[in-house]
């Protein structure tokens, strides 16, 4: 498997449950989102519009995903606060190794910037993007379960010492996302989220 047929088999919509753990305080924090998933050809405006943004060959990728996201956090201090936003990823695979290479996104994990990271298929079929930031760095790793099951983990160092981790399990609640418009993914999602706090255990399941 390649990282571009690792994120189609990522199209369509998930629920994740979320346990972070941030190591200097020694305090864990739960959440939940709603994330749709969709993939885009290599050809498409947004992959070229993002390629060329960081100076890249477009014809050097093989495609990429938009992925829209909506949750809330334990700590949230009331309730009008989530944690909502979107994302672009364009794959650029190494010439010698499709299972390794770049990961163009148009918002990082860590900070809220374009940013290149690297990324290798594992052993296991697990997608592991590492990604240094100007002030903090990040190690994440994909992979499925089950085809409707992925898992997440991910650690973020800032260079002061400040630490998180934190463990994702996804559940696919749709296999496509095509054709929605922004106001309707959100719509639906602030419904489900709401819907997910009625009958989620705090593992998710």
């Amino acid at each position: 498997m390649d990282a571009m047929e690792f994120f189609k088999l990522s199209a369509g919509k998930w629920r994740s449950q979320r346990a972070t753990h941030h190591l200097a305080f020694k305090r864990s924090e739960t959440g939940e989102s709603d994330i749709q998933v969709e993939t885009l050809a290599e050809d498409h405006p947004e992959i070229i519009e993002l390629c060329q943004y960081h100076q890249i060959d477009p014809s050097l990728s093989v495609g990429g995903s938009r992925v829209r996201w909506l949750g809330t956090m334990a700590w949230d201090r009331d309730a009008d606060e989530n944690h909502e936003g979107k994302t672009i990823f364009a794959i650029v695979p190494d010439v010698d190794n499709p299972r390794q290479g770049r990961l163009l996104r148009e918002r990082g994990y860590a900070e809220i910037v374009p940013v290149v990271g690297l990324y290798h298929m594992d052993d296991q079929d697990g997608l592991v993007l590492t990604t240094e930031y100007e002030t903090m760095s990040s190690i994440e790793r994909f992979w499925f379960a089950s085809p409707n099951l992925r898992l997440r983990t991910s650690t973020v160092k800032r260079f002061g010492g400040f630490s998180t981790a934190s463990f994702c399990t996804e559940a696919r609640v749709e296999t496509s996302s095509e054709g929605s418009s922004t106001e309707e993914v959100t719509s639906r999602q602030t419904e489900d989220v709401q819907e997910a706090r009625q009958f989620y255990s705090v593992l998710g399941w």
